[in-house]
């Protein structure tokens, strides 16, 4: 609708009008129970309503309990049952070799030449 200083439009005059013409058809007894429907909806949008900031107050605390319980039940579930596996290397032999410190020695003073003249001699032994 327009602001009271300002004349009406044509839309506006001809929707009154309108609105006028029906209420006349109306009977008393509806027109009566519409008057009454209107002021019991003035009265309650009058009635202050609870803040909703108040409602809001739980949020925070709901929130971090929720964020214990999933941290909880995901530590839960990572914790180990039992012992750990023992994984069993295929070249165990290998990995002695490479912890014994007496063996890393030998590999520091590399000599070729002899280790391959030994190579030699141990494949002349096994084919002779």
């Amino acid at each position: 609708m327009s602001p009271v200083n300002e004349p009406l439009t044509e839309f506006e005059r001809n929707a009154r009008v309108v609105l006028e013409e029906s209420l006349s058809r109306i009977d008393g007894r509806t027109r009566s129970r519409l008057n009454q429907a209107r002021h019991a909806a003035l009265e309650a949008a009058g009635t202050p309503r609870p803040a909703r900031w108040r409602s809001l107050t739980l949020v925070p605390t709901a929130g971090a309990a929720a964020a214990a319980l999933l941290v909880a039940v995901v530590l839960w579930h990572r914790q180990p049952s039992g012992e750990p596996p023992v994984i069993e290397a295929p070249h165990a032999e290998d990995m002695d070799l490479l912890a014994d410190s007496e063996a890393l020695e030998l590999l520091d003073g590399w000599d070729g030449p002899f280790y391959e003249w030994a190579t030699a001699q141990t494949d002349d032994v096994e084919s002779g």
